[in-house]
């Protein structure tokens, strides 16, 4: 089960698939980090494909 290489909660395969970065790993979870931020970052990876 994948997990939050910040405080190490686990999360969902689904989260994993979108937020992880190239190499699978997730650098915050949604309680680690803001709700803007993660969808921030879902904004540029989806220009950047």
């Amino acid at each position: 089960m994948p997990k939050c290489n910040h405080c190490g909660a686990h999360v969902s395969e689904r989260f994993a698939r979108v937020f992880a970065d190239e190499h699978g790993e997730i650098h915050a979870c949604i309680s680690c980090s803001a709700n803007a931020g993660i969808a921030e970052v879902a904004r540029e990876r989806a220009r950047s494909t």
